[in-house]
């Protein structure tokens, strides 16, 4: 079966103007322009659709998923497993938020008591799920399960204060360390003292902080891309400054 811009985007629920400009950026071309010069999409088209409009469910960005859909690596069959796999893991996250929406209102009413650290256990579990998809596999490969799973439970069990405190703790490194990389020495006194500030940070998520360990964790926001893009985003090179900073302030310097 074939299908136009504006049958295509009624079948999918998108807009015509969402196609057409996913043809311009050429991550859905038409299967052909028929001719009258309209845009005609067979099932090939329809089965990519639906693939794009997983990723994008799934907050995947337009540039990304051109690359992944377009690659001669893509499989079909596979990323729709991966899907599958990642859907369940986002409604397990809702239902997770769900249940805690539930319990709130129903101590409210004063039908069950509830405590502070309940109240927050959803958002909780949320942000560890959400660490684990992303980071996860590198992680647990790095350090071991036990300290994986000794961290996720230190975070499960923090108290609202301390919640509040190693929020505050991560906007002061962020800070210190956009300050102190524009000494251009990780030797200098604000370098030192945003690696201490990232100690501290650290401390509320370890189990047992070491400084091997915390010196090759500043290894590892080098060596992978997605730590080096979040300490890069604002001023390239950072990723390898902290890493130099914490080498010194540990000790690991070689």
């Amino acid at each position: 079966m074939e299908y136009t811009v504006q049958s295509l985007g009624k079948l999918a629920g998108v807009s015509t103007r969402t196609l057409r400009y996913y043809d311009e950026i050429g991550l859905l071309k038409p299967a052909r322009i028929n001719s009258s010069g309209y845009r005609i999409y067979g099932q090939a088209e329809v089965d990519a659709l639906q693939q794009i409009l997983f990723y994008r469910e799934l907050g995947v960005g337009l540039d990304r998923i051109k690359e992944i859909v377009t690659s001669p690596a893509f499989n079909g069959a596979d990323a729709l497993k991966q899907h599958y796999v990642q859907l369940l893991d986002k409604r397990n996250q809702l239902d997770k938020l769900i249940a805690n929406v539930e319990k709130t209102m129903a101590s409210q009413e004063g039908r069950i008591s509830m405590t502070n650290t309940e109240k927050f256990e959803g958002f909780k579990q949320q942000l560890i799920d959400e660490n684990e998809k992303k980071y996860g596999q590198e992680i647990r490969e790095k350090y071991g399960e036990d300290a994986v799973n000794r961290s996720n439970q230190r975070v499960m069990n923090m108290t609202q204060e301390e919640h509040d405190e190693v929020t505050r703790l991560a906007n002061e490194v962020t800070a210190a360390l956009a300050e102190a990389f524009r000494t251009a020495d990780p030797a200098s006194e604000a370098a030192q003292q945003a690696a201490h500030l990232h100690k501290q940070w650290l401390t509320y998520y370890w189990h047992e902080y070491s400084p091997e360990a915390h010196a090759g964790l500043a290894q590892m926001y080098v060596d992978d891309e997605r730590f080096r893009a979040y300490y890069d985003a604002n001023q390239p090179g950072t990723a390898e400054f902290l890493r130099d900073a914490i080498r010194i302030y540990t000790g690991q310097k070689r």
